[in-house]
């Protein structure tokens, strides 16, 4: 096993492994205070929104169990936090409701193959509209409350290991955008050269 290898294992295991206890440290600070306050409901419900597309996807496409092992995990965390909140909102018949969307979504996502497609062409969007509403709350109201922010750093690190690959997305595109360019240009002089 070269180097290259060995660390693609190491970020595999560690990035399970912290996703298995990641909503942990918030729990444990809304069981502490008895409070949800500095948590953004729209927000967890867009997350575990993102997190049942992609695991139906994967499950509907027959991946390895190894290659979504963390979401059950994670949408098990995340319920945990959305009973907390609608606990400590006096809103606990909101979760009969949420949780017969979830059921329906579930079953919808697979009614067509390009409903599925769709959907996890649309998680980097659901995720992404996620924390941007967990900023706007934590902006709104211009206290963090609840909100863990270990948590969120332990988020951070599982996303970090996305950054290779963001990179080098923006690099080959950057490429391919050049290459056409330029391919523009020699079309230009092979078509002056026919004149």
């Amino acid at each position: 096993m070269g180097p290259d290898t060995e660390l693609l294992v190491f970020a595999n295991w560690s990035t399970l492994l912290v996703c298995m206890v990641l909503k942990f440290p918030q729990i444990v600070s809304i069981m502490g205070s008895r409070s949800t306050e500095g948590l953004s409901l729209a927000s967890v419900l867009l997350e575990v929104t993102g997190f049942l597309v992609f695991l139906r996807y994967q499950i509907y496409y027959d991946y390895p169990m190894e290659t979504y092992l963390e979401y059950p995990i994670l949408i098990a965390q995340d319920v945990i936090l959305l009973l907390f909140i609608f606990y400590y909102t006096g809103s606990m018949r909101n979760a009969l409701i949420y949780s017969s969307i979830f059921f329906a979504l579930w079953n919808i996502l697979v009614l067509q193959k390009w409903i599925i497609d769709l959907a996890l062409n649309l998680c980097t969007v659901i995720s992404a509209s996620s924390k941007f509403l967990q900023l706007q709350h934590l902006w709104r109201t211009k206290d963090s409350g609840q909100a863990s922010a270990l948590t969120w750093a332990m988020a951070t690190y599982t996303s970090a290991i996305l950054l290779r690959f963001i990179v080098l997305l923006i690099l080959n595109l950057w490429v391919t955008l050049v290459i056409v360019k330029y391919r523009k240009k020699e079309d230009k002089k092979d078509a002056k050269k026919r004149d």
